[in-house]
């Protein structure tokens, strides 16, 4: 197929591109076809609807991704055309690779271009250059200032998003499906809001001094979010996510309980599945996370089909709390908590989403023998809950991209002798 003309391309991709997405584009496509992609399917649908399974297994290697996809390999020379590459080749680590249950999907994405302002104040970060770590400065200096924050306002940018579809469908109609999507937030738990707005510190420190100040903040963070998902509804802006696509802090969002029976196109919060969490809160007492925190975050989640819960908290001394989460199914089961108290609570009515610890994966030289028994303890442990292990947080895979790969055959191992 010949390249298409400059003017269907969007300026960040070249013509000189095309002949390389189109090459990778063409790899998905054939893989996607496969029996085993299938099989994957109807596993997570199976896990997701709580049935036993053989534990579920996905590695993500998060901000180790540019060990394996460094940007030296990148073929194409335009902007957009180089995300599109990355995106597409770190699919097909996944494919090829990888060994773990993520379904390859013959489809190609575009996602809808906004700019969503802050919320009427924003923190200035300082460091964090080339991923490294990094403070800021927050904005919310004095409650006194509580009037001046606004839930963030969105602009939709259509002519944005029109040229990267007639890009996409240009180049990659003939082999991937493109699909517009609307994918406007990873988690709905407020706290991270919160604390880039006041501080970490002053913000656990308001929870003794200034308890009702900070009520009104949350407060403000929990309708401020509420108004946003109203504006995402009301515009057909949202996707369902019963599919491939990653929900909560891990896993997979197949299922066949959403949408709704009364689903008629537009899709609703209630037919997609909804996530919070709460990491910056792990030292406060369960308590305060109810009081504070938790009932802040009730009313967003009551919007939803089906919910997740967690991401590194330890949940196992909040877990009266959290079980409250209406239409919960999937809980983070994070490495600082207790695995036994956590699989006694949670048994086979949720999903047991398993984070091991990723610091045996940042060094080159990987020791299997921790990582084998990290994974037998959880798999004797956890006898009769519906198990999901899932590898992420790993900011460095010691530059050795074989590292996941044995990860997840070591996973796979234990898991089939424990089977």
């Amino acid at each position: 197929m010949p390249a298409p003309s400059k003017s269907l391309l969007h300026p960040g991709i070249d013509p000189c591109d095309c002949d390389a997405l189109r090459g990778l584009a063409g790899r998905l496509a054939a893989l996607a076809v496969r029996p085993i992609e299938e099989e994957k399917r109807r596993l997570w649908y199976e896990h997701n609807a709580l049935q036993p399974t053989q534990p579920v297994v996905f590695c993500d290697p998060e901000n180790a991704w540019n060990e394996i996809v460094p940007s030296g390999v990148l073929e194409c020379t335009g902007a957009l055309a180089r995300e599109w590459e990355w995106q597409m080749r770190a699919r097909l680590f996944w494919a090829e690779s990888m060994g773990d249950d993520r379904v390859t999907e013959g489809e190609f994405e575009v996602r809808i271009a906004a700019h969503i302002s802050d919320w009427g104040m924003h923190e200035t970060q300082i460091g964090g250059k080339n991923g490294g770590s990094y403070t800021w400065d927050a904005p919310l200096k004095s409650y006194e200032d509580l009037d001046k924050l606004h839930a963030p306002t969105i602009d939709l940018d259509w002519e944005e998003t029109g040229r990267q579809l007639e890009s996409a469908e240009a180049i990659f109609g003939d082999l991937l499906p493109v699909a517009r999507k609307g994918r406007w937030w990873w988690t709905l738990g407020l706290t991270q809001t919160a604390v880039r707005l006041r501080g970490l510190e002053q913000f656990l420190i308001d929870l003794c001094i200034h308890p009702d100040e900070l009520k009104r903040f949350m407060a403000i963070l929990s309708n401020g979010h509420l108004a946003m998902l109203d504006f995402f509804e009301s515009n057909n802006l949202l996707s369902l996510n019963n599919d491939n696509t990653y929900v909560g802090s891990g896993g997979f969002g197949f299922t066949y309980e959403l949408p709704q029976t009364d689903f008629v196109g537009q899709v609703r919060t209630k037919d997609m599945w909804g996530f919070a969490e709460s990491q910056e809160t792990t030292s406060v007492s369960p308590g305060q996370f109810e009081e504070f925190v938790f009932r802040y975050q009730l009313p967003l989640l009551e919007r939803f089909g089906l919910n997740c819960y967690g991401c590194c908290e330890p949940l196992h001394l909040r877990w009266h709390v959290v079980k409250e989460t209406p239409r919960l199914r999937r809980v983070s089961v994070s490495p600082w908590a207790d695995l036994a108290q956590m699989a006694e609570q949670l048994g086979g009515e949720y999903i047991f989403s398993w984070k091991p610890n990723p610091a045996p994966l940042a060094l080159a030289d990987m020791d299997e023998d921790v990582i084998r028994k990290q994974v037998r303890h959880a798999l004797e442990v956890t006898q009769g809950c519906r198990l999901e292990i899932i590898m992420k947080d790993t900011h460095t895979i010691g530059k050795n991209p074989n590292n996941v790969i044995r990860w997840c055959q070591i996973v796979r191992e234990e898991s089939d002798r424990a089977w």
